[in-house]
């Protein structure tokens, strides 16, 4: 089995601990960084978001989703 390795940021690198901000909802043009192309929401450890801001970030993801800010899929049939 090959196993893929996940290239991982420096430990204090989570851009909300270093601006002071949260991830909201409001802004989808942000929120659109840390979502893959399928639509998936990526991994802290790709991203190099904490763990705090983690939970925080996938729950503005879903609401932007919820609200139609982001989409769900970007595939087109």
């Amino acid at each position: 089995m090959i196993r893929r390795r996940i290239e991982k940021k420096s430990t204090n690198s989570c851009p909300f601990c270093q601006s002071g901000k949260l991830p909201d909802y409001h802004k989808p043009e942000i929120l659109k960084k840390y979502v893959s192309d399928q639509g998936k929401i990526l991994k802290h450890l790709r991203t190099g978001v904490c763990a705090k801001h983690q939970r925080k970030l996938a729950r503005a993801i879903k609401q932007a989703r919820f609200l139609a800010l982001l989409p769900f899929t970007t595939r087109v049939s």
